[in-house]
């Protein structure tokens, strides 16, 4: 086995030098990568904020505001900044998420003018509230439109392969070729891996999902980047021969490179966003802190998500009713399909949904076994499409989900969680995949994490665990309101 690693690695160094560096910097890359991302926010910003200063100026009189403590309103721009400094807003990022960016803007513009408020009504007799209302208004539209300009035209470039970042990975073993993959299918990270760096790989079987070459050891790390341009380094696990006290020298050794370094941290699954770094002496500690799903958290969540439906169902009565008549009409049988689903702590229950088919005589279940060995879930349309036309049109707009509203209501499902599958699908992938049970530690949901990235119908069952289970260790009313907003989104997308 050894003989044949070290003929695979020789193999894959013959083919090193293909490996292209990057050409010439594009202009995009420029404006939109490292120091130039921090340059071209600062000046959108600062222009935004200007034009909004002026448009609050120019339309005072035909408002009837005052025009008084116009002074007060250039301390905007500034304090604006500052916060979004503090915050971190100028800072590269790989993945900057649209709402949470338009949320720190809509953050910093509100203190920012709140704050010139209280002020002006302590220190001057001039009041410019009014005034500072228009401000605030109009620098936070154009803020958030000249970041989201920003955004979409970062993310198309690197989707374009114009902004990339030759990259490469420590440990060829399963961690590190699904860091692979991961960038592979995120593009939009601006991430290129370009080979691998591991003196001991494990064998193909091993990481299936391996497709970048083993391009050498920790040692040949300066003559690997000198071939391929590597401007990124991700250090996942290495292999059971590999020594992490490798990793050390070599973290410093990118520092003298100029390379960038990620790290996938030991015990990843059992991170979320609530993990604080603390020291001691100058030793780095990681302190984990979870939610119980179990806990007073959750359970505000769930009577929330009672009320909410509750005013949703009556809010789209309307077009309840309406599609109720539609199905009526559109073929014999009953309004509503009802399907055996598995809920929170592994309770079944009767999972509504208008229904979209003809009926037909009874058909043999799902083989379970064929989904599992493609990795693919479940959903969609399974075996003879005998949808009609109404129910394709509920299916386009998810109009069809909507009876869930009484799921919810009568606690078996919540507004946002993992969706739901059915027990033969269950027990059999409970054995199969890695944390599949642990979707079930909360009640499923109408809308999931999974689901707003496209995570639908006949996808990669394993992403869509990864998904579920990221959402509920990560869980917060804040990111509850997200899916929902993205929700909405994803609907109109999916029906264009």
């Amino acid at each position: 086995m050894a003989g044949a690693v070290e003929e695979a690695i020789q193999a894959s160094r013959q083919e090193a030098p293909e490996v292209k560096s990057l050409p010439r910097r594009h202009a995009a890359q420029r404006l939109l990568e490292g120091r130039g991302w921090t340059i071209s926010c600062l000046v959108a910003d600062v222009v935004a904020l200007v034009l909004a200063i002026v448009a609050a100026l120019v339309g005072a009189n035909a408002a009837d505001v005052s025009a008084a403590g116009e002074s007060v309103l250039w301390l905007f721009p500034p304090l604006v900044i500052v916060l979004l400094a503090m915050r971190g807003r100028y800072r590269q990022k790989f993945q900057v998420r649209v709402l949470d960016e338009l949320g720190y803007v809509i953050g910093a513009t509100s203190a920012a003018a709140m704050s010139l408020i209280a002020a002006a009504a302590f220190t001057t007799t001039a009041q410019p509230a009014a005034l500072l209302a228009r401000v605030w208004l109009f620098g936070a539209v154009y803020v958030c439109g000249a970041r989201l300009v920003l955004i979409v035209s970062q993310r198309h470039a690197r989707a374009e392969r114009v902004l990339r970042k030759p990259t490469l990975i420590v440990g060829a073993g399963r961690i590190g070729a699904q860091v692979e993959r991961r960038l592979n299918e995120q593009p939009e990270l601006g991430l290129d891996p370009v080979g691998y760096i591991d003196a001991h790989p494990p064998p193909d079987d091993f990481a299936p999902d391996r497709s970048a070459p083993i391009l050498g050891g920790p040692f040949d790390l300066p003559e690997i980047v000198e071939r391929t341009g590597a401007e990124h380094l991700i250090v996942a696990f290495m292999s059971s021969r590999g020594s992490d006290g490798t990793l050390i020298p070599l973290v410093r050794q990118c520092e003298e490179l100029g390379l960038g370094v990620s790290l996938v941290p030991r015990l990843f699954e059992s991170m979320n966003v609530r993990v604080e770094l603390e020291h001691i002496g100058g030793m780095p500690l990681l302190q984990l802190r979870s939610i119980d799903p179990k806990g007073w958290q959750f359970a505000i969540k769930y009577a929330l998500d009672r009320a909410v439906a509750t005013v949703l169902l009556a809010l789209l009565s309307p077009l309840i009713l309406l599609a109720a008549l539609l199905v009526r009409v559109s073929s014999p049988g009953p309004i509503f399909f009802r399907q055996r689903r598995v809920g929170r702590d592994g309770h079944d229950f009767d999972l509504l949904k208008f229904r979209s088919m003809k009926l037909a005589p009874a058909i043999a279940a799902p083989n379970v076994v064929t989904f599992l060995a493609r990795d693919t879930a479940p959903g969609g349309v399974e075996g003879e499409d005998r949808r009609t036309v109404v129910g394709t049109l509920l299916r386009r707009f998810s109009i069809d989900e909507l009876p869930q509203l009484v799921n919810v209501i009568k606690g078996e499902m919540s507004l946002v969680g993992p969706r739901p599958e059915r027990p033969e699908f269950v027990e059999l992938f409970a054995e199969q995949i890695h944390r599949y049970e642990d979707r079930h530690r909360v009640k499923a949901g109408i809308t999931g994490w999974a689901q707003v990235h496209d995570l639908r119908g006949k996808t990669s069952l394993s992403d869509r665990i990864e998904w579920d289970n990221y959402y509920i260790s990560n869980w917060s009313l804040r990111l509850d309101f997200k899916i929902l907003l993205m929700t909405v989104t994803a609907v109109f997308r999916s029906a264009e």
